[in-house]
């Protein structure tokens, strides 16, 4: 076994095996993610990974760069089909700009590689635990800087049915989740390298048995307590292509559809997703959400409504979700309301306007410079439930959904992911409702425009979902939850990145010595 071992690694140093082999681990990550959710993947293709990095040394920053930006470009093609397909932008700008994104987040690996390279001592120290260390405070890094972007991370390829490791997500959160799924991948090298004494690889073996149970025997802990109050919930997915969203001539087929919708609709709760309403709130006839509010009036029903509305000065716009239940011509200024807080760069706000102004002129983008809503939004009380709203990109920062979930039964977010078509985007983002779930302790509601509009129980769990690219209603039952989980008692991931951080700090005052073999 240790000759075939031996033999095969002589030949993934050869530069023609070795650089290819490196690509396809990448181009293989996206099949962890939702919608394959095979997330035994990826603990498997980060030790091949890390496996590669040993074996030539000489070269481990500039191949956990090429990894980096292989991975990211196959898991967010997407971005082409936003700017090309969607916003019209010619594919001299798009191309390059589709590759802006990924050749940025790699510098996150390259990052974690080149620190993990600091570290000489004990193999099983580096690659055990100092690898895994720098890698998630890199991908921490990632959600933070520059606004942030954290899909991607390996502990969302773990945010799967099956998975045990899912189980951390409640007492640390996403990171916490990554940081073993990295530790598992580190620790399958230790254990499998035949170059490895038996006592070690016994030990990291089990350790690695201890860290799965763990997370199994997590993922079946209700860290939160039901309420007492169950509710119907209806979904709406109006299934509006974004190209016709906005043009004037689909206004009036769009509010019928919706309203349609709203009419037929029969729960509690319903809610329509990230601008259903494709007309500023102030710009509409008052007959118009009058006729919504008197429809899920005349069935028992609460509304919320994804719509644009003026900033209380008129000189800019918010992206909200509008509890229209009480809505009349006297109080239309003060509805109970939701507002957008975390944007997303270059599609509602312009980073760097004197540099990326003039590439809106060449989009098809009508809105792009809005208003944030501010952190500390209370959840709007429909029928017996406190429903936190997050709207779209928001859902992918747990930490900053803790505070309105810690005084909320129910979770919800609202969307509109028709900017990328039939790709895995809806999924990918589906996937983080799924975490979001697991960390606060509440059941997950999504109304998206085009998909992937689901119900998700507080263990991740989808137990509905409607078929991308239908216009259609999902019916869904939810029970109210209080309580916090671990991970919102300790305030979000902040004491985890504190001890990794002063973790990282002594492994690299200390692994200054001889690297072992």
């Amino acid at each position: 076994m240790a000759d075939i071992f031996s033999k095969l690694e002589n030949l993934w140093r050869k530069p023609a095996v070795y650089w290819p082999l490196l690509l396809v681990l990448a181009a293989a990550t996206p099949l962890s993610f939702a919608p394959y959710y095979c997330f035994w993947l990826m603990p498997l293709l980060f030790a091949a990974f890390v496996r590669l990095l040993e074996l030539r040394p000489e070269v481990h920053v500039r191949s956990a760069y090429l990894f980096g930006l292989a991975a990211y470009t196959c898991q967010f093609y997407w971005i082409h089909t936003a700017l090309h397909d969607i916003s019209g932008l010619p594919n001299l700008y798009a191309l390059p700009l589709t590759a802006l994104l990924p050749a940025y987040l790699a510098l996150y690996p390259a990052a974690a590689v080149w620190l993990w390279g600091r570290v000489r001592r004990n193999r099983w120290l580096s690659v055990g635990l100092a690898l895994p260390v720098f890698w998630t405070l890199a991908e921490f890094a990632r959600e933070r800087l520059l606004t942030g972007f954290g899909w991607g991370a390996l502990g969302y390829s773990q945010i799967a049915d099956a998975s045990p490791l899912a189980g951390f997500a409640p007492i640390g959160g996403i990171h916490l989740v990554t940081f073993a799924t990295a530790l598992a991948g580190a620790w399958l090298v230790l254990i499998v390298d035949s170059r490895g004494r038996l006592k070690t690889r016994a030990a990291f073996a089990c350790a690695l048995a201890a860290l799965l149970l763990a997370g199994h025997t997590a993922r079946h802990t209700a860290f939160t307590q039901p309420t007492g109050q169950s509710s119907t919930v209806a979904l709406a997915q109006g299934n509006i292509p974004q190209t016709l969203k906005f043009r004037e001539d689909q206004v009036l087929p769009t509010l019928q559809r919706y309203l349609s919708q709203t009419a037929q609709a029969r729960a509690d709760i319903v809610i329509l997703p990230e601008t259903a309403i494709p007309v500023i709130l102030q710009d509409l006839p008052e007959s118009v959400p009058e006729a919504f509010a008197q429809a899920a009036r005349q069935n028992g029903s609460a509304l919320a409504v994804g719509v644009i509305r003026y900033t209380d000065d008129g000189t800019g716009y918010q992206n909200s979700v509008i509890d229209l239940t009480g809505y009349s011509a006297q109080n239309a200024q003060n509805l109970p309301a939701y507002t957008k807080n975390h944007l997303v760069p270059f599609g509602e706000y312009k980073p760097l306007p004197a540099l990326t102004t003039g590439l809106y002129t060449l989009m098809d983008m009508p809105l792009a410079d809005f208003r944030q809503g501010g952190g500390s939004q209370a959840p709007l009380t429909m029928k017996n439930q406190r429903v936190a709203f997050n709207i779209c990109y928001e859902d992918g920062f747990g930490d900053e959904l803790i505070p309105a979930a810690a005084q909320s039964t129910l979770l919800a977010n609202a969307s509109n992911l028709a900017w990328y078509g039939r790709s895995n985007a809806m999924y990918q983002h589906l996937q983080q409702s799924q975490a979001r779930a697991l960390e606060l302790g509440r059941y997950m509601v999504r109304a998206t425009n085009t998909g992937a509009t689901a119900a998700i129980d507080p263990q991740g769990r989808i137990t509905a979902q409607l078929p991308a690219d239908t216009a259609a209603v999902l019916p869904a039952a939810v029970e109210g939850r209080s309580g916090q989980t671990p991970y919102m008692k300790l305030g979000g991931s902040w004491p985890l990145i504190s001890l990794l951080a002063l973790t990282a700090a002594v492994l690299l005052l200390v692994g200054r010595g001889k690297k072992a073999v």
